[in-house]
């Protein structure tokens, strides 16, 4: 929303890379989402991130949370991040979602209230990190 997210999203991709894995960060706004589900449908894991706007999930997210569930990923590793300025629900209902789809969730989620400062970002890098681990202890 106002590219808090987006660099919440940066660091733990970075994170990722640093185990070795490959990563491919997504921007939903800017893909359909069929061609984010391919991606989807062949990643070990799928980290989900999103503003909190009102109270909820910022609209895009949620509409393809809902479209994913429909498609039953099976056996993927699931992470949540976000920021926000007030209440900050967005990670609690992203992480409640993966969960209905049966994702091992291996983070509770990184919230960030407001522009991520240096130690947030350091969170988000080392859940990346956490992310690739597991993706590494999986395959």
């Amino acid at each position: 929303m106002w590219h808090s997210t987006q660099a919440m999203a940066d660091e733990i991709a970075a994170g990722i890379a640093n185990e070795g894995v490959s990563v491919r960060p997504i921007h939903i706004r800017s893909s359909h989402r069929s061609e984010i589900m391919t991606e989807v449908l062949d990643a070990a894991a799928v980290v989900v991130g999103s503003p909190t706007l009102n109270n909820q999930l910022f609209p895009t997210v949620s509409d393809f949370l809902v479209y994913m569930k429909g498609l039953k990923p099976l056996n993927k590793i699931g992470a949540a991040f976000g920021s926000y300025g007030w209440s900050g629900e967005a990670v609690k209902l992203i992480n409640k979602e993966l969960e209905a789809m049966n994702f091992d969730v291996i983070d509770p989620g990184i919230r960030i209230q407001y522009v991520p400062e240096k130690k947030g970002l350091e969170a988000c890098f080392e859940l990346g990190k956490k992310v690739g681990q597991a993706i590494n202890e999986k395959i």
